[in-house]
Order: C-alpha cells, then sequence, then structure tokens
C-alpha cells in the first residue's frame, strides 16, 4: 500500500530537514559559536604569553570567523535554511582553527 503526497511535494522535500529541526540545529549552534570563542579567546591568550606577544592577521580573521557566526544562527533561527546553519558551523569551527594557525 502506498501513501499520496501532498500535491507539490517534491522527492527533496520529502528528505529535507524540517523547519523545526533546523531552528534546533542553529540553536545549538549559537552555544557551539560561545564555546568557539572562548577557545579562540584561550588560542590567543596562549599564543600572546608563549610567543612574541602579538597576534597576527590569522587571529584577527579568527575572531571575525566566530563574531560572523552569531548573526549566520540568528538568521538561521529566524529563516530556517540548510546553507545558513552549515555557514554558522563552518565559521564557528574557523574561529579556533584559523587561531592557531597563527
Amino acid at each position: 500500500m502506498t501513501t499520496q503526497d501532498a500535491p507539490g511535494r517534491t522527492a527533496s522535500s520529502r528528505t529535507a530537514p524540517s523547519r523545526t529541526a533546523l531552528r534546533v540545529l542553529a540553536g545549538v549552534g549559537l552555544l557551539l559559536a560561545a564555546v568557539c570563542a572562548v577557545a579562540t579567546a584561550v588560542v590567543t591568550l596562549d599564543d600572546a604569553v608563549s610567543g612574541d606577544g602579538s597576534g597576527g592577521m590569522l587571529v584577527a580573521a579568527g575572531f571575525w570567523a566566530v563574531g560572523l557566526a552569531h548573526p549566520a544562527g540568528v538568521a538561521a533561527l529566524v529563516v530556517p535554511r540548510r546553507a545558513l546553519v552549515a555557514a554558522e558551523y563552518a565559521l564557528a569551527f574557523a574561529g579556533p582553527v584559523l587561531a592557531l594557525m597563527d
């Protein structure tokens, strides 16, 4: 026995994550972005103490990435899109990675 889909639903819309799931992922991503901001600050302070005492361009880029993860997360909460959630996570993880590369 097969079930009939609602008119206008395609195969991709049946397998796409729901709006609620995307909003939950965006909320968790905001918490992750806060943790990554602290991790970026810890890496930067460790580099300042043990290194030459000044941060380079990658540290600034790391803080910018973490800073931009928060508006992307808020936008993903308001307008749940898979691309916004992916951008939020990518920007959050990029912050500590960029700071470690400096």
